[in-house]
């Protein structure tokens, strides 16, 4: 099984989740007139595939007591329900996301949700294991969030995104990050307790349980969406099949930076390597910049926030590394 021996190395895994995690949405946006409650059933296949065939490459070689087949029969059987539930609750937290990005905009989505997902995460995280120095991570931790408050004021600043914040968007954005915040403490609990699971164990029932949830919460949602019109399942059947391909690479990508985000605690601790990876704001507003031209015409304040929030991130992402030290 292959694990990181140095920070360096661990680091680099982490900064590649965070890409992956800031990336993955781009396979939406390449979609026209495709409803995301669609798009999300070929995701979530995507996230489980890819953690199977990690779990089957880098985490069974060389065959031993730490390869993934070995580890099933070893950890304790409560670890893999703590790793569904961690899958399960993620999936219902990024639906929400994305509903409360429709409903509110990213300039209020971004700070309520992921902002709250970070703290609460990473605070959950580090009561279950103490990892690293936790001054150094709560200032990191503080950064980032500055970050994702200056990303939403970016986008507030751009010309024409006003929109009218109401309660209800208000509330999911707040739900989502509650249950964005909840997930790591339960993938902590099954790298940590008792006969534990390796982290490419974890990252394949972790996906399972997103994809059972998807079964369920995404079933509700398409007939009750907090967005649009119901959606019937029969579009998905009719669409193109480069957006069945689309949704398979935004999963691969997303569960490619999950697995290694898991793959990087097993050394630095759930709560350094979560909290780096919920850098990936800053890689899609990059993406937003650079490739989307989000930011075409933007003020002299928008420019202020997006240079502001690139500071911080490098700022948090050095405290946060050095927490592990």
């Amino acid at each position: 099984m292959f694990t990181p021996e140095t920070l360096s190395t661990a680091l680099i895994m982490m900064i590649t989740s965070t890409v992956c995690w800031g990336s993955w949405a781009n396979s939406y946006k390449l979609t026209k007139n495709y409803r995301f409650e669609l798009f999300y059933w070929d995701y979530s296949l995507g996230i489980f595939v890819i953690s199977l065939i990690l779990a089957i490459t880098l985490g069974s070689s060389p065959l031993n007591q730490h390869s993934f087949l070995a580890n099933l029969h070893s950890a304790d059987r409560s670890n893999f329900v703590y790793a569904m539930i961690g899958g399960f609750i993620f999936n219902i937290a990024n639906l929400l996301l994305v509903a409360g990005i429709e409903i509110a905009g990213l300039a209020i989505a971004f700070p309520l949700s992921i902002g709250i997902a970070l703290v609460l995460g990473v605070v959950m995280s580090y009561a279950i294991q103490p990892k690293g120095s936790a001054s150094l991570l709560g200032v990191g931790v503080a950064l980032a969030l500055l970050a994702v408050i200056l990303i939403g004021k970016a986008y507030g600043a751009l010309p024409g995104t006003g929109r009218s914040v109401t309660r209800r968007g208000i509330i999911v954005c707040i739900i989502s990050g509650l249950l964005m915040g909840s997930f790591a403490p339960f993938v902590t609990r099954a790298l940590t307790a008792g006969h534990t699971l390796t982290p490419y164990s974890i990252g394949v029932f972790f996906t399972l349980g997103a994809l059972f949830s998807c079964l369920i919460a995404n079933s509700y949602f398409m007939r009750h969406p907090l967005v649009g019109a119901p959606v019937n399942l029969s579009g998905y059947f009719a669409a193109r099949p480069l957006y069945h391909v689309l949704g398979l690479v935004g999963g691969v990508v997303w569960g490619l930076g999950t697995v290694f985000n898991f793959v990087a605690a097993s050394l630095v601790g759930v709560p350094v390597s979560y909290a780096i990876g919920q850098a990936s704001p800053m890689i899609a507003v990059l993406w937003g910049v650079f490739v989307w031209r989000e930011f075409r015409g933007a003020n002299a304040t928008a420019k202020a926030y997006l240079g502001g929030m690139s500071a911080c991130y490098v700022l948090a992402l050095i405290m946060i590394s050095r927490a592990y030290q």
